[in-house]
């Protein structure tokens, strides 16, 4: 991708400043959402204050659907988009050959299902399921098998009031199927829907296809009303939906969600609510280099009329609004992009992703930063194989106004990591900031966390980390132990010199810990991040909230559950809502695991 898209945003610019614009006009756009590779076939899920999206991946210069993994990223404010990577990919499926083609994710059971279409060797279609304890995964095969052989494609789940859970698939046809509790079998054999021109609209020119309806369905009930939202026509295509009073219809033709725009001459819906706003997620090609065969996922933010309606959508460059603020006192992975112009990502040895293949003159802009009374220092985590380059911190444009320098030097190597830091000054109140790269020639450095200091600390204004030594280089200061076992520093660090170790756990709930009854208020969310890793085995880790009041004490599951391993660091990151009845007496924070008593490290731990 670096090659192909560079060179794809070198000619855009140039074609801009042909025409009398300035390049720079394009970094300030947000839509599409992802500009390092191609993405396509958007499935948002929300879930613990976040939207979580899976995505397709087409390959570069693709002159066909050529797709061979999926892709997850997520945001807390609809704007900046942390990349989770390939969680899954056609090797995921021993069964299958080719064509990681549009799915959808759902949570269930305290797990996260991945219904995926895909062919297999002897070239028929095919529905997968992948699983994971994580949104981020990773995914591995559920059943060892095909949940539906010889089907169509496009599968979308939901899981209605009553509990059950429909199973939607289709071009050319539309099926449906019940799938059981446990989202990994079939309760009965798939029906089709009947493609009336009354429930799917009318097509005109193809006597073999009388409806609307193509591919690409995506289901999901709102105010008691079943709605069905698919890719309608070809070629090319626009987004269509369809209304029933029952998941399996009769439904009846509502109009057009999204007319046929952008390059490519596909489209594919996914709908979610988040945060008080509704939200639609489609692709287009509108990346340098983008068309039919190199997508990009983007998204919009809408209101239902009041009669429950879809209004329609027109594609747009500015995308949807920020959500909140993003707080730059607490660690931020690097790969946490608004809008970039040149860089890739990568997996990065300490855990997650990083932001890598940095040349002279690349940037990142990360939207809606809240510096408050202002910061003072910046830290970053860099690896460089070469002699580094500058982190240079701009306000509000890539040539903005420069706040602060960081030089980045040789580390031995693109996964040898080091922290760099260096004074800032003139950042306060709310900005987009840039980080502008520079150096010499080739590639200069990897990116992999960064983080601000401010004027009141690491906190400044109160509005960021509630955890004391969160980054833990002051070794046990502000930490205890959650049940039984012994905690010391480490330097088996993820980020920094120093993290914690807890031996000798003698339960599953043992692990290290904070207080943080002072600091919490009642009936407030907060986003949890802690990178761990096991000493031996690979437990299932979370981080849970302690909350005792009025002499009752309840758990609340501040992030969702992942596999944890000896080999690297995995991120527990989760937001959940914190409230309690009557007098608050303690609130401690820790992490556990599901089961056994292996050891655990500890390291950048957040909680604001």
């Amino acid at each position: 991708m670096k090659v192909s898209l560079r060179r794809a945003f070198a000619a855009a610019a140039g074609l801009l400043c042909v025409v009398g614009l300035m390049p720079a006009a394009v970094a300030r756009a947000d839509n599409p959402i992802v500009q390092t590779i191609y993405t396509a076939d958007p499935a948002p899920l929300v879930y613990n204050g976040r939207v979580y999206l899976y995505t397709g991946h087409d390959e570069d210069n693709s002159t066909y659907f050529t797709m061979r993994e999926w892709r997850v990223w997520s945001s807390a404010d609809m704007v900046n988009w942390t990349d989770h990577g390939s969680p899954m990919n056609l090797s995921t499926f021993s069964w299958a050959s080719s064509d990681a083609w549009a799915g959808q994710t759902v949570y269930r059971n305290g797990k996260f299902y991945w219904y995926v279409p895909v062919r297999m060797a002897n070239g028929s279609n095919a529905i997968g399921v992948g699983v994971s304890d994580s949104p981020t995964g990773p995914f591995r095969d559920a059943i060892g098998r095909p949940l539906v052989q010889g089907s169509e494609i496009d599968p979308t789940v939901f899981i209605d009031d009553d509990g059950q859970a429909w199973l939607y698939y289709g071009n050319p046809n539309l099926w449906y199927v019940k799938l059981n509790a446990d989202m990994i079998s079939l309760n009965g054999s798939p029906a089709k829907i009947p493609l009336t021109t009354a429930g799917f609209g009318t097509r005109t020119g193809n006597t073999s296809r009388p409806t609307l309806f193509e591919e690409g369905p995506w289901v999901y009930k709102r105010n008691g009303l079943y709605y069905n939202v698919f890719a309608a026509k070809c070629c090319s295509e626009y987004i269509a939906y369809s209304t029933a009073t029952s998941p399996t219809g009769p439904w009846t033709f509502r109009g057009t969600v999204m007319p046929t725009q952008g390059s490519s001459f596909t489209n594919h819906p996914g709908v979610i609510d988040f945060n008080g706003g509704s939200y639609f997620f489609y692709h287009n090609g509108a990346l340098p280099g983008g068309g039919g065969y190199t997508r990009s996922v983007a998204v919009e933010k809408f209101s239902y009329n009041a009669d429950g309606t879809i209004p329609t959508i027109t594609m747009s460059t500015t995308g949807a609004p920020q959500v909140g603020t993003l707080n730059p006192y607490v660690r931020q992975e690097a790969e946490t992009i608004a809008w970039e112009s040149g860089v890739e990502t990568e997996p990065a040895s300490e855990g997650g992703m990083n932001v890598g293949f940095i040349e002279n003159g690349d940037n990142i802009k990360v939207k809606g930063v809240a510096f408050g009374n202002g910061a003072t220092s910046f830290s970053a985590r860099v690896a460089s194989a070469t002699s580094g380059g500058r982190i240079e911190l701009h306000l509000d444009g890539v040539n903005g106004t420069l706040v602060g320098t960081c030089t980045v030097a040789g580390t031995g190597g693109w996964q040898n990591w080091a922290t760099v830091t260096c004074p800032v000054t003139g950042a306060t109140g709310t900005h987009d900031l840039y980080f502008k790269y520079t150096g010499g020639s080739g590639n200069l450095f990897n990116v992999n966390w960064w983080q601000f200091t401010g004027t009141g600390g690491s906190d400044p204004g109160g509005s960021g980390n509630l955890l004391t030594n969160g980054d833990i280089e002051s070794g046990t200061s502000g930490w205890s132990v959650f049940g039984a076992g012994s905690l010391a520093s480490s330097s088996v660090a993820h980020g920094g010199s120093q993290s914690l170790l807890l031996s000798g756990r003698t339960a599953a709930w043992n692990g290290p810990a904070q207080t943080v009854t002072s600091k919490l208020t009642n009936g407030k969310s907060y986003t949890t991040s802690a990178w761990v890793r096991s000493q031996s085995g690979t437990p299932s880790a979370k981080v849970t909230l302690a909350v005792t009041a009025n002499g009752t004490t309840n758990y609340v599951a501040l992030t969702p559950a992942a596999t944890v391993n000896t080999g690297g660091w995995t991120q527990l990151t989760g937001t959940a809502t914190v409230s309690w009845s009557g007098t608050l007496t303690g609130a401690t924070m820790y992490v556990e695991t599901a089961a056994g008593t292996d050891g655990l490290y500890v390291d950048d731990a957040s909680m604001q």
